[in-house]
């Protein structure tokens, strides 16, 4: 099978694109965007609309291999590429990938995604939207050429030794964290709220209280409204370091309050992402290793997710040699190729991590799609439920399509026995 033409196309993504540091720092509601000016390179206002660019990849036999570039919600912090222009990404594509895709022939994924995440323009590598969304194409056109999943294709082409099954999805509430739980405990979300805590004064408390009083409502609320008494969900709630910037960096302070969350939350278990931003990629991982001992002396069972600063696969090498947390975010944009992807998801299992498959809720159907037959073949510890912060319309597109693959994998193996 060959690869006869290259589409790029600028599309929407499944949200927007917001200025973290312009929140972080105070900026306020207006409706659903913000008031003010955005201080993040590369964002025209605090909250923009999302881009993202589909790959369509035209193949000889007439089958269309599809995959999208996308980049995350809070894009240019955090050690992450600059804010992603969707016109400017396409362009680059048909100007630099497209030509070298052309005529090639379809052997495998793991051979091209390689080449194209490792490819340059004027001596820098290509944004990670675009390895992001290239590779997704690639490995669609790797399973079409077999005639399989693209979830059967990374089992065998990795060798990951995991059955091709549902993961536990992660659901994300977005600033509706009340009505949204709601939607999560009727549908029986595997983990939830999330929570987007990214504001100490509205919605974390000078000293925690907010939040507090959040994961207690998010306890009660599940025992109120769940069908059966078995459903118990992970409660997994992401805060933006703001936990951090309540108590002044205190390692100390924050495992007290930390082990308080999970005390509130009992029965429920809970995991914490991204409770203290150091600064960087070093001081982070001290910080966060520094953290897990304090709750380990404190007898806390709480889970410490890593995000910001453990972006790539370099990165998450880094985190996991150190213990720095008991779950990576192995979030799918930042890491560029999704070859980088599926070696980040199985380098941090085989450490004995828990490993999430992630991303953002500024990504597309499609990368959602791809994102969920990776999790299957690597046997990931959660999924997260994308785009969108809607609830509904992740869930369905991600669980739907898990159990599509489950189904088509079942019925080959049904036929070859």
């Amino acid at each position: 099978m060959i690869i006869t033409d290259v589409l790029a196309i600028p599309v929407r993504s499944g949200f927007f694109v917001d200025d973290q540091a312009a929140i972080g720092a105070g900026a306020t509601h207006d409706g659903f965007t913000y008031a003010g000016d955005p201080v993040t390179a590369g964002l025209t206002r605090i909250r923009q609309a999302g881009e993202a660019v589909s790959v369509l990849l035209l193949l000889d036999d007439g089958q269309v291999a599809h995959g999208d570039c996308a980049a995350v919600q809070y894009s240019g912090v955090g050690g992450r590429d600059v804010v992603f222009d969707a016109r400017s990404a396409a362009s680059t594509i048909e100007r630099h990938v497209a030509p070298r895709l052309r005529g090639t022939t379809v052997a495998g994924f793991r051979a091209p995604a390689t080449f194209v995440d490792r490819l340059s323009v004027d001596g820098q590598p290509l944004h990670a939207a675009i390895r992001y969304g290239v590779t997704q194409a690639l490995l669609d056109a790797a399973a079409r050429a077999r005639g399989v999943t693209m979830a059967e294709v990374v089992r065998d082409e990795y060798q990951t030794g995991v059955p091709i099954q549902p993961v536990p999805m992660f659901v994300q509430s977005g600033d509706e964290r009340y009505t949204n739980v709601d939607k999560m405990v009727l549908k029986e979300a595997d983990v939830l709220p999330h929570g987007l805590i990214n504001d100490v004064g509205t919605k974390l408390g000078e000293n925690g209280e907010l939040l507090l009083a959040y994961v207690a409502w998010v306890r009660d609320r599940i025992v109120a409204l769940r069908g059966r008494p078995t459903y118990e969900p992970l409660l997994h709630f992401d805060v933006y370091g703001t936990i951090g910037r309540a108590f002044d960096g205190d390692v100390q302070r924050v495992a007290d309050y930390v082990a308080r969350l999970g005390e509130t939350a009992r029965p429920f278990s809970v995991c914490v992402e991204q409770p203290i931003d150091a600064g960087s990629r070093a001081a982070q991982v001290e910080v966060l290793t520094a953290l897990r001992r304090a709750l380990a002396e404190r007898h806390s069972d709480v889970r410490i997710a890593a995000d910001e600063w453990c972006n790539t696969l370099e990165d998450i090498e880094l985190f996991v040699a150190a213990g720095a947390a008991d779950v990576i975010h192995v979030k799918t944009p930042d890491l560029g190729g999704v070859n980088n992807t599926i070696e980040a998801l199985l380098l941090v299992a085989r450490a004995g991590l828990e490993a999430y498959c992630g991303g953002s809720c500024n990504e597309t159907e499609r990368s959602a799609q791809v994102s969920a037959h990776i999790a299957m073949a690597c046997g990931a510890a959660q999924v997260l439920a994308k785009p969108g912060m809607g609830v509904d319309e992740g869930m369905m597109i991600v669980g739907n399509e898990m159990s599509r693959v489950v189904a088509l994998v079942g019925a080959r193996n049904g036929a070859l026995a």
